[in-house]
Parts: C-alpha cells; structure tokens; sequence
C-alpha cells in the first residue's frame, strides 16, 4: 500500500520551500492510507466544495489555487487505492471485503458528477470509465506475469489457465459484489480479452520457428475457443459478450503467409534431397519395392504433414497451404521427370534386361501415389490450382511414357519378325507367326505383376494399341491381293479369327482399351460384302470409330480386296474424301490415334494383270523356308 510523502506533488511557495498541506488535507491522506476510502471521498468532495465555493485571493499562491492543487492530488492519492484494491480483488479467489469500499466510492463521485454544473474544474471525473480501464490494466499486469521465459506451448496454456482461473474468481467472487448495472462479468471478460490480445500480438511480433507458427495459429484459431470460450464454466458468460478474435485478420493473416513460406521453403530442399539420395541408388541393384516405396513415401509424407495440420487450424488456411503444396510437387515432378529421363536415355554400359525391366517398373510405380497427391492437393479447391495440377500430370505422364518405353522396346523387337510374316501366302495356311506373337505378349505380361494398377493399365492399352498397329500395318502395305472371293473368304476368316483371339487375350490382360476391338472386325467387313452401298456404310462406321483414318487406308484394304473398279472405289472412298481435306480439325491425343501412325507407301489405283495370270504367277512364287522356332526367327 503506497504512502504520499508531504510535500511530494504538492506546490511551493515562492521561498523555494515546500508547502505544508493543511491538517485537513494530512487527515485526508491518513484515511486514504488507511484505505478507509469512503470516508476520504467524502472528505476530498467536501474540500473540493469549499474550493469551488471560496474566492480568488490576492497571495502569491492563491488560497482557491492551492486548494484545487490539493484536491487533485488527494484524487490521485485515493484512485491508487482504489484501483489497488481492483488488481487484488481477483487474485484473492475469494469474497474481497475491500471493494465495497472501490463500489462506494464510484457511487458517491458519480452523485458528485451529476451535482456539478458542466464546466466545473475537474469535472466530470467518471470513475466508472477509469474503472473500467483499471480492470484492463490489472488483467495486463495478471497475464504479464505468467511464465515469461516458457517456451510458447507452456505459455499459451499458462495464459488459458490464468484466464479461465480468475474469469472464474471474477464470476464466483468478484462480479457479484457490484451492482448489476455495473456489468461488472462484462467488463472484466473485455478487460482480460484484451489483454491476452496483446499478449498474443506481441508473441506474434517474434521470430517463430514453423512448429511454433503453427501452435499459436492453432491455439488462436481452436485451443482458446474450446478450451476457454467453452470451458464449462465461464464459456457461456465470454461466448454473450460477442468479443471477437483475439488477433486482427490481417495479423493473422500475416503469421500464415510466415508459415506457409517457411513450409515451402523447407519442404524444398527436404524433397530435393530425397530426390538426390534416391537418384544415387538407381543404378544400383536395389530392390524394385525398396525404390518405389521409399522415394514417393518419403516425399509425399513430407508434404502430407503439413497439408494435413493447416485444414486443422483454418479451411482457408489449408486451402493456401495445399495450394503452395501443390507448387512444390510440381517443380519436384518436373526434376523427378528430367532425371528419370537422363538415366534411362543416358549410354552405357549394356544394363540386363531384367535388371532394366526392374528399375523402369520401380520409376513408374513412383507414379500413382504422385499422381494422388497431387490430385489431393488440388482438390482443397484453390482458384489457380488447375494449372499446376496439369503440370503434374503432364510430368507424371512423360515419366510413365519413358518407362513404358523401356519396358515395351524389347517386346517389340522380339515380336517385328513375326508381324513381318503376317498377310502373306503362308499366314494363310500356318498360324505359327501369330502363335509366337501371343505367346511372346502373353510371356511379356508376365513380368509386369509387380506394376502398379495404374501404370500396368496404362501399359497394357498401349501395348494393347501397338499390337494391332503392327497386326493391321502389314494388311495396308498390300502383301497379298485377293485373286477370288474364295481367297477373299479365306482371308477374312483368317482375320476374324486372329481378331477374336486378341480381343480374348488383351481382354484377359484388363486392358482399358476395347475401342481397339473393334479395328480388324471393320477393315475384315470391307474384304467380305458385296454390294457397294454395304460398304460405303462400313466404311461410314469405320471412319466414325477411328477419326484418324484417311482415304489411302480404306484405298489400301480395296486393293487386297483386289477391287480394281474405279467406279465402286471413287464410290467407297468418297465417304473419307471430306475428311482426309479437313486438315484443321485437332488431331487425336496419342493414346487414341491408330490409322495415323500407318503410313501407306502409295494407292494402287488398278491392278496391272489379269486376275488369271496374276493368280498363275503367285503360284509360281519360290517357297520360303518353313519358319523356325521363335527363339530362332529371322527377318
């Protein structure tokens, strides 16, 4: 309890020596010491009378002058009481006795205000107001002292508990000394609410490590909801009070572009050394599992962390994080892509099949889980998430597109010599070349279980793609012309045939490209009718199910046909003309062309034999050795 020194604030004559108040104005000091505060707020209003009642004195220190000094003084004196018996109200925890005192007090001086005409020195003097204030003060100075050198979780929680703790004391014993118009509860929850606003901004206000970014967005934004405005007991009172955050919007607003920078920026360089130590070891004989699971395990884990904990915090903070996230992925995808590519193109030394079989499957199951998360980040549903999204992609693609490669170059040059003896004489009577194709496709699958879902679908519809490209290519480039409609016959059934077989075994293989079943049947109708209108229809179906194919294609299959009619064929091929002049028309994404990707060496426009003779000199044809075993096989 504070003393007031005489002399100390009061005036001094002009000798230089201090001014000894009066013995009235000692009493006065004496109760306010005494904290017997009501009493000295009467005597300080009475004093305060005479002074305003008495005249100007002629004196070097005027009688009424010295007075109000005192007066003032006295006020200053007994509001340091007061507002002391405030601050220790609350952390009493109990009934105060004291501030009945502090209530009287403010009663007695706003009857005073309201007997004071306006204009009168000193008055208004609002202790209500200054009250009010008083309580702020004593909340800062409350939470000013709770564990200043914690660390920032033990000082949040240190901040709740005092809070909670003497909001408490205020709702038990404080509050219901005042009078009910003094919305006492009101006041003081406004009081601590902005002095734990303060506290906040100031920590705000300090460097902050990422885990420290994220605890006090998270306390702001969900601990001090939940654990004080809905603590069971003075939740309800704080919620009633409409006290609004604690931070302003664009405070908070600053601490999550901190974080979310400091994130992007460590994430950075956490997944490009990941990348870097995954790298090192694809040349080596790890294990397919070890480097598919462990590169997009680790990386998409380093992300998933935070792009799980900011959605906690905020949606709209979640959605930012994701979006920066997102943008990470991408320029890690696009590093991923450019390595995956010089590894797999780089020369040297020859790599075993099986061990390269090995790696390119390892490459391209990294894949999918990208390919997820990226998905994930974009769907937090920023506005300019699309684009990175389809850069992801984009990059994912060429990655599975260079270890598809890989994976398919070997089959397709153990299978060329077989295609090579498609649609030739021999086909007719043998199947072996196509026996050897589907067994060597069939071997081919085989080593593909390891292959992720996704990857393996796309592998095996290309795959799938290809195949009938090569199947169809050696029937467009004419091999054999049809000399009869026996031959004609012969020749489709041995299409339908082989048709069905692949359509059963890339159906076995769950390839997702049946569009492509449907290519043999269609070019085998066009050997096998009669009338021209029927064609002319096939051919309308044909041009309808693959877009890319052009006039020379349907040309090509007329002439196996062994149509020489120009006729029937300007007929026939009128049905593609428009089409083959569209020149404008966006062209196909390369999973869907087929008819583009074959190129015929020229139209044969009319045969040059009679159909007699050419049919004598194919019998004069030489024979060619009986093919070998597959392992065997030449060109």
């Amino acid at each position: 309890m504070g003393t007031c020194a005489v002399g100390h604030g009061w005036p001094r004559v002009p000798s230089g020596h201090p001014w000894v108040p009066p013995r009235k104005v000692l009493e006065i000091l004496e109760l306010i010491q005494r904290r017997e505060l009501v009493a000295a707020d009467e005597q300080i209003i009475a004093l305060e009378a005479e002074c305003v009642a008495s005249s100007p004195s002629p004196s070097p220190v005027p009688t009424a002058g010295r007075q109000a000094r005192d007066v003032a003084l006295l006020y200053e004196a007994l509001l340091a009481q007061l507002w002391a018996v405030v601050g220790e109200a609350v952390p009493a925890g109990r009934p105060y006795p004291p501030l009945r005192s502090v209530i009287r007090v403010l009663e007695q001086e706003e009857v005073a205000d309201r007997r004071h005409p306006p204009g009168t020195p000193g008055r208004p003097r609002a202790l209500r107001r200054r009250w009010q204030e008083a309580v702020g003060r004593a909340a800062g100075e409350r939470l000013a002292q709770v564990a200043p050198a914690a660390g920032l979780g033990a000082r949040l929680a240190a901040l709740a508990a005092r809070l909670v703790g003497d909001l408490g004391a205020v709702r038990c014993h404080v509050a219901p000394a005042y009078p009910p118009e003094y919305g006492a509860f009101g006041v003081y929850a406004r009081g601590y609410h902005r002095a734990l606003a303060q506290q906040l901004g100031a920590l705000a206000q300090r460097p902050l490590t990422v885990p420290d970014l994220y605890l006090l967005l998270d306390w702001h934004s969900n601990a001090y909801p939940r654990e004080v405005l809905g603590h069971p007991e003075v939740g309800t009172l704080l919620q009633a009070q409409a006290l609004g955050p604690l931070l302003p919007p664009e405070t908070q607003r600053g601490l999550e572009s901190s974080c979310i920078a400091a994130v992007k920026a460590k994430v950075e360089v956490a997944v490009a050394q990941e990348l870097q130590l995954s790298e090192d070891t694809w040349a080596e004989e790890a294990s397919s599992q070890e480097l598919q699971e462990g590169l997009a395990t680790r990386v998409t884990g380093l992300l998933r962390a935070h792009v799980d904990r900011a959605p906690q915090i905020t949606p709209e903070f979640g959605m930012e994080m994701a979006h920066s996230l997102l943008g990470v992925l991408v320029a890690f995808l696009h590093s991923f892509q450019r390595k995956v590519e010089r590894f797999l193109e780089a020369p040297g030394e020859a790599t075993p099949p099986d061990s390269a079989t090995g790696r390119a499957i390892a490459l391209v199951n990294c894949c999918p889980p990208f390919r997820t998360f990226a998905e994930r980040l974009a769907q937090f549903g920023h506005p300019e998430s699309e684009e990175p999204r389809r850069q992801a992609h984009t990059a994912l693609d060429k990655v599975t597109r260079l270890c598809n490669h890989v994976l398919t170059q070997r089959l397709f040059e153990d299978l060329k010599p077989y295609f090579n003896k498609l649609m030739k004489r021999k086909w007719l009577t043998s199947s072996d070349a196509f026996d050897t194709i589907v067994m060597l496709i069939t071997s081919f699958t085989q080593k593909l279980r390891p292959l992720r879902p996704e990857p393996y679908q796309v592998l095996v519809s290309e795959v799938h793609r290809r195949v009938l490209i090569e199947y169809v290519r050696p029937l467009l480039q004419v091999r054999l012309v049809c000399t009869s409609a026996k031959m004609r016959a012969r020749v489709a059934a041995r299409l339908g045939d082989e048709a069905r077989q692949l359509r059963e075994l890339f159906s076995r293989l769950d390839s997702a490209s049946p569009w492509l079943d449907s290519v043999v049947p269609r070019l085998r109708e066009l050997l096998v009718l009669e009338d021209t209108a029927a064609l002319q229809m096939e051919v309308g179906v044909l041009v309808r199910d693959f877009p890319d194919v052009r006039r020379k294609h349907v040309a090509a299959v007329l002439d196996v046909r062994g149509l020489r009619g120009q006729t029937a064929r300007q007929e026939i091929l009128g049905v593609v003309q428009d089409l083959e002049q569209s020149e404008a028309e966006p062209g196909l994404p390369r999973q869907r062309a087929f008819f583009s990707e074959l190129a015929v060496a020229r139209e044969v426009r009319c045969l040059p034999f009679h159909l007699p003779r050419l049919a004598r000199l194919s019998r004069l044809r030489l024979r060619r050795p009986h093919p070998q075993r597959p392992g065997q096989a030449r060109l």
